[in-house]
């Protein structure tokens, strides 16, 4: 039947509703069981529950139904001679499959064995008017899984399951940090300017202040002004916005927990990290060694017991490709080995040498990376707001952990001289006037911060949304994100 049928033939049975002096859209219901508590119950329990009805079959006097909420799926019979012919009929000719019901039965099983709830009583809850997907196969369309996210949440259990992971794994990270010390702040997405990362903003214009504005690609340089201000241990989970390329391992909008300690060097960081997730992950899935997908798609066994895999990222690089970074201080120089080596980088004339060597790194060595790696030695040029190394004042103390090709948390010791954070903060400009979009701006209210003082401190950022890929085996990044942005139809 057409969709436009079914949903005038849906109209008319609300009519029938109404003409019956039943509210179809309710304002409320007391829901005292999920459906996945009723399956503990021992039978003959009476219960009171609601949720939508996603199949039913008359046969006669007797209709089976199976009755749907987000813990579950669950049997329920109506039978004429319990519910009065009157009341039996009328939900026949009004029930339609996408209907919120609730009711009130008892538990039993029927004489094939399955466990069921024999209703003698129900109420209508709202009045569906349009049809949902056929069949109950779940969508096979993934841009319609995307655009009507909540069909995807009714049709398929593996995603319900995998945001109330998403949503778990998010409590645990909170209950880890408080029972280690941390405390939650909040700092401000719109920020004169968007430090904290290499990366090209998002720009609005705030009216009341009649100047542009962007939004944060890191909340970063507020969380260090607060350990300026005296925090010790701090997280927050940000929401953060990066205008840059879309793919299936990169949004523009996404989710990143930061932290940062005071006192702490990157190597404690880096301990801490491997304490969380082993915490986390055995926790929420009850083991270390999981199937995540490789980059070809293919399942792969990755053991997370520690201790993890630590690589320098010089060493990385000239195994990968043949090129020794610190041998070329000249992005011009290094530009020309790399095209010598016939590897080719996008915009390779724009970048300025941090840039070029994170996108030599991203091209020859992120994807071979499967298990979980420490990627350490990280050249000051990309990283302008991490502390040099005391012995090689090339490199910076500074850690990525590495997991099946996507770099899930960057953390280093954070650089906490204000003079040469001047400096490097004048040398992303410069690149920046050189055509590299997402060189860092200039910040001079953070640099006076910490002219007032800022102890060894070491921070640590995360992203929420592809560690939750990585753990429920998604090579997209929308399809662990609620409602992704996607154009207008």
């Amino acid at each position: 039947m057409p969709r436009n049928d079914e949903k005038n033939d849906r109209i008319k049975r609300l009519e029938l509703l109404k003409s019956k002096g039943i509210i179809a859209f309710a304002d409320k219901f007391e829901k005292i069981y999920n459906l996945e508590e009723i399956r503990q119950f021992d039978l003959g329990k009476k219960v009171k529950t609601a949720g939508r009805i996603v199949l039913f079959r008359e046969m006669g006097k007797i209709t089976f139904g199976h009755l749907q909420d987000f813990w579950g799926r669950m049997q329920v019979v109506f039978k004429e001679d319990v519910l009065s012919k009157n009341n039996y009929d009328l939900f026949i000719k009004t029930i339609d499959i996408g209907d919120f019901i609730g009711i009130e039965g008892e538990i039993f099983k029927t004489k094939k064995g399955e466990l069921s709830i024999l209703v003698n009583k129900y109420i209508f809850l709202s009045k569906a008017l349009m049809p949902l997907p056929e069949k109950w196969a779940g969508l096979k369309n993934i841009e319609i899984k995307y655009r009507k996210r909540y069909l995807d949440l009714i049709t398929n259990e593996e995603t319900r399951k995998r945001f109330l992971f998403r949503s778990k794994f998010i409590s645990e990270l909170r209950r880890f940090y408080e029972n280690e010390g941390f405390i939650e702040v909040e700092t401000p997405i719109l920020c004169n300017i968007p430090s904290g990362a290499l990366a090209k903003p998002f720009k609005t214009h705030h009216n009341a202040l009649d100047k542009d504005v962007f939004l944060r690609i890191a909340p970063e340089i507020y969380l260090k002004q607060a350990i300026v201000g005296g925090f010790e241990k701090i997280f927050e989970v940000a929401r953060s916005f990066r205008n840059e390329g879309m793919d299936p391992t990169h949004l523009q909008d996404f989710t990143m927990v930061e932290h940062y300690c005071a006192y702490w060097d990157y190597k404690m960081n880096m301990e801490f990290t491997e304490k969380m997730l082993t915490s986390i992950i055995n926790k929420l899935r009850g083991t270390l060694k999981l199937k995540i997908l490789n980059r070809a798609g293919n399942l792969v066994d990755v053991d997370f017991s520690t201790p993890w895999n630590v690589v320098a990222f010089r060493d990385l690089i000239l195994n990968d490709s043949g090129i020794d970074i610190d041998e070329f201080p000249l992005v011009d120089n290094l530009r020309k080995a790399i095209r010598d080596k016939h590897i080719t980088i996008d915009d390779d004339e724009k970048l300025g040498r941090g840039n070029l060597i994170d996108a030599l790194y991203k091209t020859v060595s992120r994807e071979k990376i499967i298990r979980p790696t420490f990627l350490v030695g990280h050249p000051v040029d990309v990283s302008p707001l991490a502390r040099r190394n005391e012995n090689n004042p090339l490199i910076t103390d500074r850690f990525q952990l590495v997991i099946n090709g996507w770099e899930v948390v960057n953390a280093y010791s954070e650089l906490i001289d204000p003079i040469d954070q001047k400096e490097r903060f004048e040398n992303q400009m410069k690149a920046k006037e050189s055509g590299d979009e997402e060189a860092m701006q200039k910040d001079n209210e953070f640099v006076e911060a910490m002219e007032h003082g800022m102890p060894p401190v070491s921070g640590w950022g995360m992203g929420i949304d592809r560690i939750i890929a990585l753990l429920t085996q998604q090579s997209n990044l929308r399809d662990v994100i609620l409602f992704p942005l996607l154009k207008p139809e």
